[in-house]
């Protein structure tokens, strides 16, 4: 029987950990970077001049009063937020080194999606391929649309590019109603993934315990979970054929209980040195 590939490992959020203060930062990517992970995994907003950059959530403080990040101009944005990454600068410090793992966590205008060149998701997506290839990234977003959006994109420009649909969203708040239907959806999501045809099953632990992982296997779809960061966890997900990437705010960790495993034929490349491996063409 042919040994089964390592389980690949992203850092998330840059590999902040639990500092949340690091999160999509320079100090972060470059911890990521020494520890040679497979993939750094990085949030992106959209500022209201177009700007790309490294956040995590859509709001922000501004004198003493929320503001939706999508409102705010660059200069806006980083006079109050001065140490986040722009997206040109990720993409820079990646290319040539690991693969990109980028979270989009904006979307366009609806009028956009009835051309999908048009909407600023494949406007992402473009600029990533150009600079890094497209071998060498993953997308992922939460929203259907965006989903469809860029993979409709990928095949018309002929590009063999991963594009995931991620399961797990927060529910916190909603009406107990939609958070029922949310997490149907998730726990049943044949019909999202053939609507939005995402070629990569993106989920967190808990649901791809519950059912989503065997939901990839059935699929032929590689599977990337988030996020892992207990050792206990990390022991089960790092497991060859559990996964195909696993997403961990303790990336150092997850590479530990990779290593507590047999390694596949010759073992980790060196340091700094290593590309992360990508699954055969696979068909949703």
């Amino acid at each position: 029987m042919r040994p089964k590939e390592p389980v690949l490992v992203s850092a998330h959020r840059c590999g902040a950990g639990g500092d949340r203060a690091l999160e999509n930062t320079r100090v972060a990517l470059e911890d990521a970077l020494d520890l040679a992970v497979d993939f750094v995994e990085f949030d992106v907003q959209r500022c209201s001049d177009g700007t790309l950059v490294l956040f995590h959530d859509d709001w922000l403080w501004v004198d003493g009063r929320r503001r939706w990040l999508g409102d705010l101009t660059f200069e806006e944005f980083s006079a109050r937020a001065p140490h986040f990454l722009r997206y040109e600068e990720v993409l820079a410090a990646l290319a040539g080194v690991t693969r990109a793992h980028i979270d989009l966590k904006f979307t366009s205008p609806d009028g956009a999606y009835a051309d999908p060149a048009a909407t600023w998701e494949v406007a992402a997506a473009r600029r990533a391929v150009e600079v890094l290839g497209a071998d060498q990234l993953i997308v992922t977003t939460l929203e259907d649309k965006a989903v469809r959006a860029v993979r409709d994109w990928s095949d018309q420009e002929g590009h063999d590019l991963l594009v995931g649909l991620s399961l797990g969203r927060s529910v916190r708040g909603l009406p107990l109603h939609r958070q029922l239907r949310i997490r149907v959806s998730e726990l049943l999501p044949r019909l999202r993934y053939t609507e939005s045809r995402a070629n990569l099953v993106v989920a967190k632990h808990t649901l791809a315990r519950l059912g989503v992982a065997a939901f990839a296997r059935r699929r032929g779809l590689p599977l990337l979970v988030w996020t892992v960061d207990t050792e206990d966890s990390l022991r089960y997900w790092m497991k060859p054929g559990r996964a195909w990437l696993v997403t961990s705010n303790d990336p150092a960790l997850a590479l530990t209980a990779r290593d507590g495993y047999p390694r596949h034929r010759s073992g980790r490349p060196p340091r700094r040195d290593r590309r992360a491996r990508r699954p055969a063409r696979l068909e949703p």
